[in-house]
């Protein structure tokens, strides 16, 4: 059966379905109706529940797909120009998994950027590889992490001609990317696939406005986070196949593995309308919220606070993501922490803060009203701190009595070393844990991690067990605590001291 771009298949059959109104001697259990007897339950869940069925004859199913299913990932593929498309019901973090399970063998050799999320890492891990593990280059202009640099890649491609794949992540949680082909080019002169974590731009390629998507710069396997930026519910996610440098059958077959064998049809049924939202409406999904952005940042001209990606806070050769909005304080007054914290008692909800930045995100359901009580906050906080009405006061030093700012210059946890000519030595990742002892966070640089430590969001590891524990690494962990964020990972929760390897004598 074949369908036009206008329709939404797995969501027209599921509809289809409901309408049956069969007696359901099926699972789910609550046989599609709100059944807990609770009347404001029932009519928050009662259309959602309707098209909450399992694998039947009309509805197909995930890991043998036939009918609306393999409808709906064949119109995918159509409208992101790829080989094969596939729906996820666990997020990014599935697809993560299935491509390193999928490409990688126990004990082969991969290179991996290193400022990637955790599931990368998870999927070394299950995987049983060993990793060189990247350090990416440093924009200056904003001290955030993108992807390493072609030079150091070429350096290190040379050095390991045995690797079976390069692993990236782009764009990074604050909508930063450079241009990925000519390190695609540069990995595929070698003959190696190239696997993406493009969890934040499963819009990207799809307005004039947005940076080139990983598929359109030529990797092979990329991984989008649909329902972060686009329409589909969370945990809807893609993953895309191109090229004959993979073989495709050996990460379908993962996906079996990895994913659940009673997948969420809601969830699969707005990965199908997220679809056709792009392949219908094209350019014009993003109008309203590229809108919404445009009300937000022509507002903070009167205040302290400015944009990356506008004017001198641009960076040349990186795309900025027009529906992140990345804020900061540019005297330095408020922390990233502080800001999202007076954009919150003023009912606007920020996706991330650091010590510096707060990440507001925007997407296709964003309105006008939304970025006009975006402007009026950082209005109304400005207002408010010229008037003493913040305190300010943990982030204030004195020097000879007089009050100054603390500076706020964002420093990347990543090591900044691209020198091409370091050897950088392969990281075994097992499901092993290592022996191991607690030590005081002071006494740490130089020892041997054996522990996660990983600020959420963004998910992304400041500490990988098996890594040697930098100076830059420590201060970025006390940054991090000193500030508030969430850690995961960590045996301290207040950070006072780390699990470093026990060296066995």
């Amino acid at each position: 059966m074949s369908h036009g771009s206008e329709r939404a298949p797995l969501y027209e059959a599921l509809v289809a379905h409901d309408r049956l109104k069969a007696h359901a001697f099926h699972v789910p259990g609550h046989k599609q109706r709100a059944a807990w007897g609770d009347t404001l339950a029932a009519s928050y869940f009662s259309h959602l529940l309707a098209l909450d069925v399992t694998e039947l004859s009309d509805t197909d199913d995930l890991h043998h797909p036939e009918g609306p299913l393999a409808d709906a990932q064949e119109l995918a593929a159509q409208c992101y120009g790829t080989d094969e498309t596939r729906f996820l019901v666990g997020g990014s973090t599935a697809g993560n998994l299935a491509m390193i399970i999928g490409v990688c063998q126990p004990g082969d050799l991969v290179i991996v950027q290193r400022n990637v999320h955790k599931s990368i890492i998870h999927g070394l891990m299950l995987a049983g590889v060993r990793a060189v593990l990247l350090p990416p280059d440093i924009d200056e202009a904003s001290g955030l992490a993108t992807v390493p640099g072609n030079k150091l890649l070429q350096s290190t491609l040379e050095r390991n001609p045995d690797a079976k794949a390069v692993i990236l992540s782009a764009p990074n949680y604050y909508g930063m990317s450079p241009d990925l082909k000519p390190l695609v080019k540069l990995v595929h002169e070698q003959g190696i696939p190239v696997l993406v974590d493009e969890a934040h731009g499963a819009h990207f390629g799809f307005h004039s406005r947005f940076p080139d998507s990983a598929l359109q710069s030529g990797a092979d396997v990329v991984i989008q986070s649909t329902h972060k930026m686009l329409s589909s519910m969370t945990m809807g996610a893609m993953l895309h196949m191109q090229g004959e440098r993979i073989r495709r059958s050996a990460i379908r077959h993962t996906l079996t593995m990895v994913q659940s064998s009673s997948p969420s049809f809601p969830i699969m049924a707005s990965l199908d309308l997220a679809r056709m939202q792009l392949h219908t409406q094209g350019e014009h999904a993003f109008n309203t919220a590229l809108d919404a952005v445009s009300q937000a940042v022509e507002g903070i001209g009167v205040t302290s606070f400015r944009a990356l990606g506008y004017g001198e806070y641009a960076s040349s050769g990186i795309s900025y993501d027009p529906l992140k909005l990345v804020l900061f304080d540019e005297t330095e007054r408020l922390s990233g922490f502080t800001l999202r914290d007076e954009l919150l008692r003023r009912n606007c909800i920020a996706e991330m803060a650091d010590a510096r930045y707060v990440v507001m995100a925007f997407g296709t359901g964003s309105t006008l009203d939304d970025g006009m009580c975006l402007r009026e906050a950082l209005l109304d906080i400005t207002a408010a701190d010229s008037g003493n009405g913040i305190d300010n006061a943990e982030h204030t030093n004195k020097n000879n009595g007089v009050t100054k700012a603390l500076p706020r210059t964002y420093q990347s946890p990543i090591d900044s070393n691209t020198d091409s000519s370091a050897v950088i030595e392969p990281v075994l990742f097992g499901r092993e844990g290592f022996p191991s002892h607690s030590v005081p966070i002071d006494r740490c640089v130089g020892l041997t991690a054996a522990e996660w430590i990983i600020p959420y969001p963004p998910g992304i590891p400041v500490l990988y067990p098996g890594e040697i524990i930098t100076e830059n690494i420590v201060n970025q962990l006390k940054l991090w605590k000193h500030e508030g964020a969430q850690i995961q990972g960590a045996h301290d929760p207040e950070l006072q001291n780390i699990e470093v390897r026990k060296e066995l004598s």
